[in-house]
């Protein structure tokens, strides 16, 4: 059993943001919310009472620590620290059912709260439940895997059960958590709890004193590629690749910084020579297989997941991922088939069950209802397989039009996800404004002559699901444009402009725009055509459909003058609640919570009118409700903004042969259908926070 101490261990911390750009956060990585669900910082009286309730625990004096934790917890039942601390003495107490009753409440506020996965496994051990500890440990770890008491706990309950495979690759982790010098388990730690500037100065501290030191050299790299740093990112593991060639994380997590800035040929390479080390590995061909993937190269891919199923039969993960590279080929069926195998070798594997129910077209037998309600109550399902889940049934009773039991499922999915989000609405409001207040029509002036010249970028940008994979599909099946992807180059160049003004004397992004030279701003408009390049297949026009773009049509603009901006509209109602029902990969994080959506929507459509004052003519609104309504005349419309010849092929988009890789995949291989305009009037009843938030102005242009 673990020591008193070590079980509250740094256990109360300020909750007061780093900077602005820092989210609040509570001691363990805890979001701190009140109850309109807006983060709050801790009261400094009440910090120094948990401290005294600590200082009880340490000292085994439950009873007192206890009776100072309830007058916490009943002026605020969300306070995360007074939760953990009194399942900790709930457990010294051996009160296991309330302990675990407290935890379950501090996971639902926090799901990925490490230290109270490993609490809960505390809990199971002590009430010699070991399987139920051992998945407790297992989730702690994932969320933290600085928790070396988890580690160790996972080994112990692995060996008693003659695991020896397993407990080996645990005492592997194990191993190396303890070789690492404190300040990276710091680091680590602080990464796991969402403080990553903390994490970052440490790490750069640190590799102030030890230069080369690889393991942190990959760390700073996952923090920048969190930040979206991603040309940061990929030098940093490309030198620690070089200095330890045999380090198989390092080149694992290059490879996975080349897929993230998209550099799809290298990342093949890469993984390639990974593959050449042991090629045999199912690991290594895994990866393997999604860099075939993601050159398009399906046939390979399905080989390789073919032969790892042959070492590992049924694996779920890798069933699932290859229904993901049937999907994007366009196998619908084969697909299906793969997502289904997965599910009979694991019927927990929520990502599965949320695959069918994305293929769209896809509707779920009784069966198949009745083995996700099973699922659902199941007391060990991860946060995760839980979400997905959630998504899944909101999509089955959708398509059986029980719009009511639906949108629970829905809304039970969002608020799992809120809840592990740190999203703030009102610091994206200010985000969005800083670029009204720093991009007026004079400075945008600049791009005229600074910039530069190449026309060959289409963006397509907006809101997710207004349509901006159709207007891609649409634009693609012409002669003279090659479509894409949802290409990160903006965004991550963003990033870097952000982050030049945080760490030296130049303002912070927007502002830093104004000081930035015509040389820069052509290097940067040079850079863009130059490194997406890789996507394009000849053709003298191409489409980038990242829809988050609208954010930034000033920086595009002043880099890229002769660019073409297409912004994707849908009606507000139909696109929140579209977006409300989708889980994303990741990002898109205002999606889970219909206030969160109408704020960002009005925010969108604040945005897109300073846009429309500024650079006048610039940008072409195309409304979906026209493009469905009027096909013909928004295709001729878009074609004529872009400078190009109408071709009927642009009219059949939904025959073009290309591998598309949004949630639309399937409707957009198609004709298009007017079924879908006024679909959300089927919830509307639920509807009014989103209503609401959208704002007099944004209501009264659409009619809502």
């Amino acid at each position: 059993m673990s020591s008193t101490g070590d079980a509250v261990a740094a256990s109360v911390g300020t909750g007061i943001p780093e900077n602005r750009s820092e989210h609040l956060l509570g001691p363990h990585g805890v979001h701190i919310r009140g109850e309109a669900g807006h983060a709050r910082r801790s009261r400094p009286p009440e910090k120094t009472a948990l401290a005294a309730i600590q200082s009880r625990i340490v000292a085994k004096q439950y009873e007192q620590a206890l009776a100072a934790l309830d007058v916490i917890l009943k002026d605020d039942p969300r306070n995360t620290d007074a939760l953990y601390m009194s399942a900790v003495c709930r457990r010294y107490r051996r009160e296991f059912d309330a302990a675990l009753a407290l935890l379950a409440g501090l996971k639902a506020l926090a799901p990925e709260n490490g230290r109270a996965h490993q609490e809960e496994g505390h809990a199971y051990r002590d009430m010699g439940r070991p399987i139920r500890a051992l998945v407790a440990y297992e989730q702690a770890c994932r969320f933290n895997p600085a928790l070396v008491a988890s580690w160790r706990e996972q080994l112990n309950v692995l060996a008693r059960l003659g695991r020896r495979h397993e407990a080996a690759q645990v005492k592997a982790q194990l191993d190396h958590l303890e070789q690492l010098p404190r300040p990276l388990v710091m680091v680590v730690d602080l990464m796991s709890q969402g403080k990553l500037l903390k994490a970052e100065d440490l790490c750069r501290k640190f590799l102030r004193k030890v230069p080369h030191h690889v393991e942190a050299m990959r760390l700073l790299a996952d923090i920048g590629m969190r930040f979206g740093v991603l040309a940061d990112a990929e030098f940093l593991l490309e030198s620690a690749h070089e200095f330890e060639p045999n380090n198989v994380r390092v080149h694992m997590d290059y490879v996975k910084a080349l897929r993230k800035r998209q550099k799809f040929a290298k990342a093949l390479e890469q993984a390639r020579q990974l593959l050449d080390r042991s090629p045999g590995n199912p690991q290594f061909q895994s990866i393997y297989a999604i860099e075939c993937m993601q050159t398009g190269n399906y046939e390979e891919a399905l080989r390789l997941f073919d032969s790892v199923l042959e070492k590992i039969p049924g694996d779920p993960i890798t069933l699932t991922s290859k229904g993901h590279a049937l999907k994007t080929d366009g196998q619908y069926d084969q697909a299906v088939a793969s997502y289904r195998a997965a599910l009979e070798s694991q019927q927990r594997h929520g990502e599965a069950w949320y695959s069918l129910s994305n293929l769209k077209v896809y509707s779920f037998s009784d069966s198949e209802l009745e083995r996700m309600h099973a699922q659902l109550k199941r007391d060990d399902l991860s946060h995760a397989d839980r979400v997905h889940l959630s998504f899944a049934l909101g999509k089955a009773y959708e398509d059986r039009n029980e719009f009511e039991t639906s949108f629970g499922f829905y809304q039970q999915g969002n608020r799992a996800k809120k809840a592990a989000s740190t999203y703030d609405a009102d610091k994206m409001t200010g985000e969005l404004r800083a670029q009204q207040r720093v991009c007026n029509a004079g400075m945008l002036s600049r791009g005229l002559t600074a910039g530069y010249p190449a026309a060959d970028p289409i963006f397509v940008l907006g809101l997710p699901r207004a349509g901006s994979t159709l207007l891609e599909q649409i634009l693609s099946s012409h002669s003279k444009v090659d479509g894409t992807l949802e290409l990160p180059n903006v965004l991550s160049l963003s990033q870097q402009l952000r982050r030049r003004g945080r760490r030296g004397p130049e303002p912070d992004y927007p502002d830093i725009l104004e000081a930035l030279s015509d040389q820069e701003l052509r290097n940067f408009g040079q850079q863009f055509i130059d490194d997406t390049r890789i996507h394009r297949a000849g053709a003298p026009f191409f489409v980038d459909k990242m829809p988050n773009n609208f954010r930034h049509i000033g920086l595009i603009h002043l880099m890229l003058p002769n660019a073409k901006i297409i912004d994707a509209r849908r009606h507000p109602m139909a696109c929140g609640f579209s977006g409300y029902k989708q889980l994303f990969a990741e990002g898109q994080q205002f999606t889970y919570g219909l206030a969160d959506l109408g704020q960002y929507y009005r925010d969108y459509v604040e945005l897109m009118d300073h846009w429309d004052a500024v650079l006048p003519g610039k940008v072409l609104r195309v409304q979906y409700e026209e493009v469905v309504s009027g096909l013909e005349t928004q295709v001729r419309r878009i074609l004529d903004h872009c400078g190009l010849e109408f071709e009927p092929e642009c009219l059949n988009f939904y025959r073009t042969d290309r591998a598309v890789r949004t949630p639309s995949s399937e409707q957009v291989r198609q004709p298009i259908f007017k079924s879908g305009l006024d679909y959300w009037r089927n919830y509307e009843p639920w509807l009014d926070p989103l209503k609401d938030a959208l704002g007099e102005d944004v209501r009264r242009r659409y009619g809502v």
